[in-house]
């Protein structure tokens, strides 16, 4: 294993000779292959993908969601691999991860706009209220992190004081964007649950599918 690892390690830092998503799935396969975690071998794999399209600057974040799709078609998932081990399918392999890959960049597009469209219903909704400039920066921030305390918003936001922070929560409260989630008194967290949902919402034709 050890060695293994090794090859993989010295194949990684070599100079390229093959495009990127190539090299991608053979390196997910090899890590696979190798199987070098006692648990979670397949969760580290994965995030592999995504932490090598960041490293080589083909993502600027890490928004490519390959697990989904593995997930969706996990009996196939696991034959391609196994296909490869046994009799050394690389083509049918690559088809399957690039088919992956392809979808799922498409699904993080739909998303992306689904966010976006979101945002700029907030934003006419809430452009003309009083200190809007500042509640504009506040919704701004829900799209970056949906789950929220008031001091996130205080600390997040420059020269912003508790007690506006505390205020601009209150008016998204009331309007249904922000909800506090935890029933407590004190300490109160809140979700924003629209964001949410356009993260994690399946997509028309994925109704019957896990995301």
């Amino acid at each position: 294993m050890h060695t293994a690892l090794v090859d993989l390690e010295t194949y990684l830092h070599a100079t390229p000779t093959l495009p990127p998503l190539i090299r991608l799935g053979l390196i997910h396969y090899q890590f696979e292959f190798v199987h070098p975690c006692l648990d979670g071998n397949g969760r580290v794999g994965r995030l592999l993908i995504v932490l090598l399209l960041c490293a080589w600057d083909l993502l600027p974040q890490p928004l490519l969601y390959l697990s989904a799709y593995f997930h969706r078609h996990r009996e196939a998932y696991y034959e391609h691999l196994l296909a490869v081990s046994q009799r050394g399918a690389w083509t049918e392999w690559l088809r399957f991860f690039l088919q992956g890959v392809l979808v799922q960049s498409q699904d993080a597009i739909a998303r992306s706009r689904r966010l976006l469209d979101l945002r700029e219903h907030y934003r006419e909704q809430f452009q003309h209220q009083r200190a809007a400039a500042r509640l504009l920066q506040v919704l701004d921030y829900l799209f970056a992190r949906p789950i929220i305390t008031i001091n996130h918003i205080a600390d997040a936001l420059e020269e912003i004081e508790y007690q506006s922070a505390y205020r601009y929560v209150n008016i998204l409260e009331s309007e249904g964007i922000l909800r506090e989630i935890t029933g407590q008194a004190r300490n109160r967290i809140y979700q924003a649950d629209a964001v949410l949902e356009a993260i994690t919402a399946p997509l028309p034709g994925q109704e019957d599918e896990s995301v």
